[in-house]
């Protein structure tokens, strides 16, 4: 969904319209908090949330914006909850996901933004689904909000030697090494001998059709295993354009699901891989090539309103 034109070039709010014009946008958003009533932590909330969103003296984050967004949202901010539903109507920093939005712009438009009301024509008024992240009592993934040690550094020496063919290997099939790191560690925490009682066996916890999808015979070896899942990943990445999110939740549950519930399935366990996955990935875009795989039907959907996305 496309934010309305008219609805943008209407508003007065001044930490909105900051965003059509040549200003500061954390000075605006931390005038309009102070005006609001709401609390000096939240308004540096959201006046970081702001900087990180449109680049405004750091480097352009929307991933960080949204986490940031979300802990003022939770601390009861309506103008985060809004400018977090605008990010979910519009996957910006986050998957795109109506239900969100709905939610949101619902507990925004409770506390009185005329602005949420009016989203909510889009993406309904009723039900809604809470994100994950205002489950939490912390900002999550936190790690996503300070740039910490690489996690992957110092491993044990047999998890290093795992590591190191994923350095080598990743790249030949255009995969970020951390994000293949990230997957295995969640899936096996480097354990070649891994196998869950669903069947998924190996370093990445292949299950047998994506196995026999992608030629591999023996999930316990090393190599095969890791050549196999990268070979998915890389068409997930494919498959959803580079949406991170999207070919992450679909590892994890599959393509089929993740299609059907036009992104992150409600599945607990599903919700829970990627928010541990993208504490050691943040990244929520990454590169793919085109040929490998037509895109999902979401994928053509969201281009639709929004435009095609680079490889």
């Amino acid at each position: 969904m496309a934010w309305p034109e008219r609805l943008l070039r209407s508003t007065s709010m001044p930490w909105l319209s900051c965003l059509l014009a040549a200003t500061s946008c954390m000075t605006a958003a931390t005038v309009f908090a102070a005006q609001s009533g709401s609390a000096f932590a939240s308004a540096e909330l959201v006046a970081q949330a702001l900087a990180y969103e449109h680049g405004e003296g750091v480097a352009k984050d929307q991933r960080k914006a949204s986490l940031l967004y979300c802990e003022a949202a939770r601390s009861g901010d309506p103008e985060a909850a809004f400018a977090l539903g605008w990010m979910y109507a519009n996957g910006r920093g986050v998957a795109r996901s109506d239900d969100m939005a709905a939610f949101l712009f619902a507990r925004a438009a409770a506390a009185g933004n005329a602005y949420a009301r009016e989203m909510q024509r889009h993406v309904g008024y009723e039900g809604g689904v809470m994100p994950d992240c205002m489950k939490s009592s912390e900002l999550d993934p936190p790690a996503m909000l300070i740039d910490g040690p690489d996690p992957f550094a110092n491993l044990p020496p047999d998890k290093k030697k795992i590591a190191d063919l994923v350095l080598k290997t990743a790249p030949k099939y255009g995969i970020e090494p951390r994000l293949a790191l990230a997957v295995i560690a969640i899936e096996s925490n480097f354990r070649p001998e891994a196998q869950s009682l669903r069947d998924a066996r190996g370093l990445m916890q292949l299950i047998s059709s994506t196995a026999a999808r992608f030629k591999v015979r023996n999930r316990f070896d090393v190599n095969d295993n890791v050549r196999g899942g990268l070979a998915y990943l890389r068409w997930l990445l494919a498959y959803y354009q580079g949406e991170v999110t999207f070919a992450v939740a679909a590892y994890n549950a599959g393509e089929a699901a993740v299609d059907r519930y036009k992104g992150v399935p409600p599945y607990p366990e599903t919700r829970e891989y990627v928010r541990r996955v993208s504490r050691l990935f943040s990244n929520q875009r990454h590169s793919f090539d085109p040929s490998i795989a037509a895109p999902s039907p979401i994928v053509v959907s969201a281009e639709r309103t929004s435009g095609p996305k680079a490889p």
